[in-house]
């Protein structure tokens, strides 16, 4: 690795160091879509099974909260309620839509950086090729014949190493990174979908708690 490394030459230092933000990117959001911490699938019917009879006391809504994602949307419900027993509907509904609003910002956090990586690597390997041929170009007119580059192999293997080795980095670093970058959004979409549904019959459960 060292070896095609040099032979790439200083073009490959910037796709590296794309290459390790992108997996550290993609590890991180591994770990924070995870769906237990999202939407759990139960959550909703728990939280309104817990709160049929009355809005859930203070200590109940922290620990909604501290769930998941959705169980901060939910909590934000109860917390109106509790706070102004008889809040309007709007009130109500943008409480829940403000809370929305803001986990639905932090579940597309760093979507965008992986976006950009996915967009900028194969440029990254443009400019490595671009170098590389100039690498060439360079052999052949300090030769003395242009189109003749045997009297300076060195240079012009190095040239094409250089061109050679920056676009396929390029194009490993960008395919990856546009995959998870799609995979990431749709499953981000698809939560939001799932929160704007429990929100929806959240506020219809609050208004019904309100009378």
């Amino acid at each position: 690795m060292l070896t095609i490394i040099q032979a790439a030459g200083w073009p490959i230092w910037p796709l590296i160091a794309c290459s390790i933000l992108g997996l550290a990117l993609i590890i991180e959001r591994f770990a924070s879509l995870k769906t237990v911490r999202i939407a759990p699938p139960s959550l909703l019917d728990e939280a309104i099974t817990v709160s049929r009879h009355g809005v859930p006391t203070p200590d109940v809504v922290d620990q909604l909260s501290q769930n998941s994602a959705l169980g901060e949307v939910l909590a934000a419900g109860f917390r109106e309620l509790n706070l102004n027993p008889t809040a309007s509907d709007e009130d109500l509904r943008s409480c829940l839509e403000g809370k929305g609003r803001e986990v639905a910002a932090r579940l597309q956090r760093y979507l965008g950086a992986l976006a950009t990586i996915a967009s900028a690597a194969p440029l990254l390997g443009l400019l490595g090729t671009v170098v590389g041929m100039i690498e060439i170009f360079g052999a052949q007119v300090g030769s003395g014949a242009i189109g003749n580059g045997g009297n300076n192999p060195a240079q012009l293997a190095h040239g094409i190493s250089i061109a050679l080795y920056n676009t396929a980095f390029g194009l490993i670093v960008a395919i990856p990174a546009l995959i998870f970058w799609r995979y990431f959004r749709a499953r981000v979409d698809g939560y939001l979908l799932t929160m704007e549904l429990a929100s929806e019959q959240m506020f219809r459960h609050l208004i019904r708690l309100r009378g």
